[in-house]
C-alpha cells in the first residue's frame, strides 16, 4: 500500500472528509512518526507494532565489484517489530510450545 492507497482508504472510510484534509491528515501522521524517530523515541501502535531506531556502529566493508576494502560510517537506522495481534493475523494462532492455550 501506498501513502496514496492509505488516503484513499481513509476517504472510504470517512466519507465526509474531503481529499485534501485525507492528504493532510495521512502526511500529518508521518511528519509526527518522522519527527518522533528522528529524536530517537520509539512509536508504539498497540496491536499493530512498533517502530524504533538502531544505531549502527563504524566498520569495515568490502566493494563486492573491486574488493577493496571500505570503511562505512556510523548511521541510525529505523526498524519496525510487528505486534502479538498482527502476528497472529498473519499467521494464525500459534499452536507451539511455551504458548497458553485459550
Amino acid at each position: 500500500m501506498t501513502k496514496r492507497g492509505l488516503i484513499q482508504e481513509l476517504l472510504l472510510r470517512q466519507p465526509g472528509i474531503s481529499y485534501r484534509d485525507s492528504e493532510s491528515l495521512v502526511s500529518v501522521m508521518f511528519e509526527a512518526m518522522t519527527r518522533e524517530l528522528v529524536t530517537g523515541s520509539r512509536i508504539e501502535l498497540r496491536g499493530f507494532g512498533s517502530f524504533g531506531v538502531k544505531q549502527r556502529r563504524a566498520r569495515l566493508a568490502r566493494n563486492p565489484k573491486t574488493g577493496a576494502t571500505v570503511q562505512v560510517a556510523a548511521r541510525r537506522t529505523p526498524f519496525f517489530r510487528a505486534g502479538k495481534e498482527l502476528r497472529v493475523k498473519l499467521n494464525g494462532p500459534s499452536t507451539g510450545e511455551g504458548g497458553s492455550s485459550v
